[in-house]
C-alpha cells in the first residue's frame, strides 16, 4: 500500500482532477490512500509545525516506510526510485511519502523518515508537487512492470 500524507487540502479543480487521474492510474498496481491533514497559518511557525507533526505522525504505522519529501532530501532518477521502491516491498507493506506545507517538516517528523527525498532544489507550491508525486509513483509502477510510458 502507499499512503500519502499531505498538509493543506486541494483548492483547485484542475489538481483535483489531475490526482484523481493518477490516483486511477495507480490503483491499477497498489492500494493507495492520501491523507489531507489540516494547515495551519495565523500562528507562529514553530506552533504550526507541532500542530501538523502530531496530525502526521497519528497516521505513520510502526511498520510504514516513509519517505519525506524535503528539499535538502537525496535527490534521485525515477529509475532509481523505481528501484528503491520495489526493494522496499520486500520488506514492507506500507510505503508512506509524507509532503510538509509552506514551513516544511517538524524535525521530528524528518527523525522518523527512513529515506528524505528531494525532487529539486527548487520550492514548488504543496498542491501541486502532490500530483507530481503521483505522476513519479505511477511511473515507478510502469519502469517495474517494463510497460510502455518512461521516456
Amino acid at each position: 500500500m502507499i499512503k500519502i500524507i499531505c498538509v493543506g487540502k486541494i483548492k483547485e479543480q484542475y489538481l483535483k482532477e489531475a490526482i484523481g487521474d493518477y490516483m486511477t492510474r495507480i490503483s491499477k498496481y497498489n492500494k493507495i490512500e492520501i491523507i489531507e491533514c489540516a494547515e495551519y497559518t495565523e500562528m507562529e511557525e514553530k506552533t504550526i509545525l507541532e500542530k501538523e507533526k502530531i496530525q502526521i505522525l497519528k497516521n505513520i504505522g510502526e511498520r510504514d516506510y516513509v519517505i519525506t519529501l524535503e528539499i535538502n532530501g537525496k535527490q534521485t532518477s525515477s529509475e532509481e526510485l523505481s528501484k528503491r521502491t520495489d526493494n522496499i516491498y520486500l520488506t514492507h507493506n506500507t510505503i508512506t511519502f509524507i509532503i510538509g506545507g509552506s514551513h516544511g517538516l517538524h524535525q521530528d517528523i524528518k527523525d522518523k523518515s527512513n529515506y528524505p527525498l528531494s525532487f529539486s532544489k527548487m520550492t514548488f507550491p504543496h498542491q501541486l508537487f502532490r500530483v507530481i508525486l503521483l505522476e513519479q509513483i505511477y511511473r515507478s509502477f510502469k519502469i517495474q512492470n517494463k510497460e510502455k510510458y518512461h521516456k
